[in-house]
């Protein structure tokens, strides 16, 4: 396996050409007391230091040798430990926290990378620090004060780690069918019971002690969703010295055995009784979760990001290397017994695919963490279509960037052959550790219904027309002739985006099954729609940059094989969408 290298000249060229983040960060006055181009950049370069030279070497063993369980207590993969504490020496468990906690308060924009960097170097690493950074942005937006002093600050210095607890074993995407019960006590804490399944870092050997966001139902609690409280319930009682005090009965009862992310903790946690602090309003817990995953599903999107670029930069490395048959136009390597992988059209079409959709996908992952950073931190107008645009954009960072990863680490897989099949070369790794990646957070299928049901439908449109209006006024702002190759095919794609749209809204008006049956189709035709932007705008930098650098030569390549070969992918999607639902619904159950 290739050693991994962070694309950090990409990640400027994005950062500071296409999308001027130092200039935005500049205009918002939060952010520019906090981060300037010289620190953005040296917080780039350390983070690739330790990624690339302390935590992707861990990946292999991590996945060979996996956790291990004994007597209630997990034991993390040899190396975790050492390479856990050089992460928290360096800072970067407070990334992107609170400053008034002991956070540095960077922008998305920056953290976005930082993440990628930690999913390509190991999946597995990159949970237990970001099930933190999730909690942590719960716990800062809907804690009391005194919760934010006392738990903020140790998990920012890295000292505690986090975890959130959702799912039970008959209650998963729904969530109002949870059984955990909060009983209120007398000093205004709740004892919490019940048992949690698929607990990212429930148990572990990292930190001192384990906070855990619960969510649970006091027993009168209204029926359903609305019932739903959200409790921190900490591993270890805190003293009021801030010492760690009593064992407070939050007990792993087993651990998973998965097809990947062998080195992660997924864990069966059982609360008996445990003590815990309503996080937020009674029954208004799901609202104060979403905070946290919202951020976990932008974040799970970025794991198929990150695993797909580790994917690429093996089988390139393989391709170019190995030697198999000679090319259709004659030999290119007389000196040699065969020419190279790279001399054949279907290797390179898997390759092209590959990167076209890597640096799309970290492109739009850019556009959509700049409009996290301006929601968070503008005003006006712009904070508001920016909350707009992230509504819309979040279920589609995280279905299409794990489809997407996903396919491309097969593909790795497939131009290594038979190599790919084999535990040895480490590609077959890739593909199990992202493939749980379109399942947790929201399956993909969730968050296709999310987008298409409550995002597009609940909105009757409007969201998708911030978008469409975003793409047009580019399109009308860019007239330059060399650019016409992207322009034309991306107002085309822009409008068959906002006829479709307008078309399953219609025809739901008659069957609300429209809705479910063209969702999965429609993310993707948004998904390559929105990418398409991106890539012209990153065709756009690369025209007027210097001719010889072959950094914006492969970047023009690359968008003419997008727009070529990927872009016409919409309209297979678009004739699937409309095709309606009587051919799934007409069938009875019983013809299956």
């Amino acid at each position: 396996m290739a050693d991994y290298q962070v694309p950090l000249k990409d990640m400027s060229f994005l950062l500071y050409d296409v999308f001027k983040a130092d200039q935005l960060w500049q205009s918002l006055p939060t952010l520019a007391e906090r981060v300037d181009k010289e620190t953005a950049e040296a917080i780039l370069q350390e983070c690739a230091k330790i990624t690339e030279q302390e935590i992707a070497p861990l990946s292999r063993n991590g996945d060979e040798v996996g956790v291990s369980f004994k007597d209630g207590k997990v034991t993390t993969v040899p190396g975790y430990k050492q390479a856990f504490d050089t992460y928290v020496q360096g800072g970067w468990t407070s990334l992107g926290g609170d400053p008034e906690f002991g956070g540095m308060g960077m922008p998305k924009m920056l953290t976005a990378f930082h993440e990628e960097m930690l999913c390509s170097a190991d999946i597995s690493f990159s949970l237990y620090p970001g099930l933190t950074a999730g909690a942590g942005l719960s716990l800062a937006k809907h804690g009391s004060e005194a919760l934010k002093s006392r738990y903020l600050t140790r998990m920012y210095a890295g000292e505690w780690s986090a975890t959130m607890c959702l799912t039970e074993s008959h209650a998963g995407t729904d969530l109002g069918m949870i059984r955990t019960k909060a009983i209120p006590q007398d000093d205004d804490s709740y004892l919490v019971s019940g048992t949690k399944i698929f607990i990212t870092a429930g148990e572990h050997d990292l930190t001192d002690n384990i906070v855990h966001l619960v969510l649970a139902k006091l027993p009168d609690a209204p029926a359903g969703p609305r019932g739903i409280s959200l409790f921190l319930v900490p591993k270890f009682l805190v003293n009021d010295d801030e010492t760690l005090g009593e064992f407070n009965n939050v007990t792993c009862g087993s651990i998973e055995h998965k097809m990947g992310i062998h080195a992660s903790a997924t864990c069966v946690m059982n609360f008996d009784g445990a003590k815990g602090y309503l996080v937020g309003e009674l029954n208004k817990g799901l609202a104060c979760m979403f905070t946290m995953m919202n951020f976990e599903r932008i974040g799970v999107g970025i794991q198929g990001l990150g695993a797909a670029v580790r994917s690429y930069q093996n089988a390139l490395e393989y391709a170019k290397d190995r030697i198999q048959g000679r090319s259709l136009t004659g030999v290119k390597s007389p000196d040699a017994q065969a020419d190279s992988l790279m001399v054949h059209g279907d290797v390179r079409r898997m390759l092209l695919n590959m990167k076209a959709m890597n640096e799309g996908s970290r492109a739009l992952s850019t556009y959509i963490a700049m409009q996290l950073d301006i929601a968070t931190y503008g005003s006006g107008e712009a904070k508001q279509k920016a909350d707009h645009l992230v509504a819309l954009m979040t279920p589609i960072a995280k279905a299409f960037f794990t489809d997407l990863g996903f396919e491309s680490t097969v593909a790795g897989q497939q131009i290594f052959g038979g190599h790919g099949y084999v535990r040895e070369w480490g590609q077959e790794q890739l593909v199990r550790d992202t493939r749980i990646s379109q399942i947790y957070e929201g399956t993909n299928g969730v968050q296709a219904m999310d987008l298409m049901a409550r995002k597009v439908a609940g909105s009757k449109g409007e969201l998708v027309k911030v978008f469409a209006e975003e793409v047009q006024s580019y399109i009308a702002d860019t007239s330059s002739a060399q650019m016409q190759e992207f322009i034309q095919p991306l107002a085309s794609a822009t409008q068959d985006l906002v006829q479709l749209t307008d078309d399953i809204l219609s025809s739901a008006k008659n069957n609300p099954e429209e809705l479910g049956c063209a969702a999965n189709d429609y993310l993707h035709v948004f998904g390559y729609t929105a990418m398409a932007f991106v890539w012209a705008k990153m065709a756009e930098v690369s025209f007027a940059a210097d001719e010889s650098s072959e950094f914006h030569q492969s970047k023009i390549h690359t968008a003419r094989y997008f727009y070529a070969r990927l872009l016409p992918r919409c309209g297979s999607l678009i004739a699937s969408a409309k095709a309606g639902s009587e051919t799934m619904f007409d069938m009875p159950e019983n013809l299956f």
